[in-house]
């Protein structure tokens, strides 16, 4: 596990996560294919907002499960919060926010979200 820290486009939102970044998803689900992301999942508790609460918004769609976090100035989608199926509040990081992650050096595992039934 090491500590990253990400960070929206104009810096507004700031935050910090926990995480080993050892499966990194690329899902082909409808917004994610629209948006690129590249995602780790981490227990909610993993992640810390340090700056800019204030300043996310937030879409859903569907299930209305998955709250999609975004700057609300700049509108980088930094991270999405939801529970598993056990109930334990989860957070999906977008890695490209990530600022010390050299993307090159990740691999994406491809996930059918497109086709998932949930």
């Amino acid at each position: 596990m090491a500590l990253h820290t990400g960070s929206c486009h104009c810096g507004k939102v700031a935050y910090e996560v926990e995480t080993d970044l050892a499966q990194v998803i690329e899902c082909n689900c409808s917004i994610c294919r629209r948006k690129g992301y590249l995602l780790t999942f981490v227990p909610r508790s993993a992640l810390n907002v340090i700056r800019g609460e204030e300043d996310l918004a937030t879409y859903t769609f569907n299930t209305h499960t998955i709250q999609h976090r975004f700057c609300s100035t700049c509108g980088t989608a930094t991270f999405g919060e939801g529970k598993q199926p056990t109930g334990e509040a989860t957070a999906a990081i977008n890695v490209r926010c990530l600022e010390t992650v050299e993307l090159s050096e990740i691999t994406p595992i491809p996930f059918n979200g497109r086709d998932a039934r949930g």
